[in-house]
């Protein structure tokens, strides 16, 4: 399946839960996100049945690989249980996760037996009156460290680290932060503060640039780049030439790669998102409850993608986005 622009539909990223136990300002800032706000209830999550039905139409059309978000995707009840659903859907290649952590703890083990096959990790801070303030959390950054730790105890490699740097907030730990993940054996990817949704309060002041990051961090350990292996990976790639493995950026925001963007994004009530900035989704919960044939449903998702022009981070770059958009929480990272 490709698009407007000749991108292939390889990856599909799943929200689960649209709750989370952080309150992070880039992302769920608890003026927006308090004890006022109506999440959505269970009736409305998408069932695991549901999603797994979802994913064997996914792959039918070139998916790949299936990145469970939320919210929080441990906070899903159960969620082990939905690992163990996708990863037994024939093509698919890989289930992998994106949490804050916190549960990892209780929750690793469980997931590595039901065939989740990586986590990738969100950390913007080692310390603990950054990470409180940036997550507006009374929880220390140890426990996010522990959930790492368990991560790799099970095998869950290798870990991935996501760090935002913001200028004026955590950008000063960007030396520190690579300097644990090279002693911890974790690859940690600096990411542009990004303007996803309309509630967190960016500005482009506030973007720390990635050739700044990858500057700073040859000074202190030589680096050179690493060949990415092409569409779909956004991360661009270093390794230290002391051998001490890999660090990488994500520069969404100074070098958009909307050239090279193979996601669809899936809400957890059940819509269907072609861009991380996009307004509006394709209702797929009420086709999937309505007695709607999968080959049906398999007509809606290709006639979207087919259609797809976005490149918002490339019209950024020329002029700036304006509008609503989706928030990050609702459809994950």
């Amino acid at each position: 399946m490709a698009d407007q622009f000749g991108r292939l539909l390889q990856d599909l990223r799943i929200s689960v839960t649209d709750r989370c136990s952080l309150r992070c300002r880039y992302c769920m800032p608890r003026e927006v996100f308090g004890p006022e706000h109506v999440f959505l209830d269970r009736g409305a999550l998408l069932s695991f049945e549901e999603i797994a039905r979802l994913a064997r139409i996914f792959v039918r059309l070139g998916v790949r690989k299936i990145r469970l978000t939320g919210g929080e995707p441990l906070l899903r009840r159960g969620v082990a249980d939905l690992v163990a659903g996708l990863a037994a859907v024939e093509g698919l290649e890989e289930v992998t996760m994106t949490t804050n952590g916190l549960l990892l703890p209780r929750l690793a083990e469980p997931l590595r037996r039901s065939g989740l096959r990586r986590v990738t990790v969100s950390l913007d801070s080692l310390d603990d009156h950054t990470f409180r303030e940036l997550a507006d959390t009374v929880q220390p950054v140890a426990s996010v460290l522990k959930g790492v730790a368990a991560a790799k105890a099970v095998g869950l490699a290798p870990v991935k680290v996501n760090t935002v740097v913001q200028r004026g907030v955590n950008d000063r730990q960007i030396e520190s932060i690579a300097e644990w993940a090279r002693d911890s054996g974790v690859t940690v990817r600096f990411i542009e503060f990004m303007d996803v949704g309309t509630t967190n309060g960016w500005r482009r002041e506030r973007v720390v640039p990635a050739a700044e990051v990858v500057e700073r961090l040859h000074a202190r350990w030589p680096i050179e780049p690493v060949h990415r292996p092409g569409a779909g990976m956004v991360a661009e790639r270093y390794r230290y030439l002391d051998g001490a493995g890999e660090v990488g950026v994500i520069a969404s925001v100074t070098r958009p790669f909307c050239h090279a963007c193979t996601r669809a994004r899936l809400s957890s009530a059940g819509e269907l998102y072609t861009c991380l900035f996009a307004s509006a989704g394709l209702d797929l919960r009420t086709p999937l409850r309505d007695g709607t044939t999968d080959g049906e449903i398999e007509a809606l998702i290709a006639a979207t993608w087919f259609a797809r022009t976005d490149r918002s981070s490339q019209l950024r770059a020329e002029g700036g986005l304006s509008g609503p958009r989706v928030e990050m929480s609702y459809i994950g990272g």
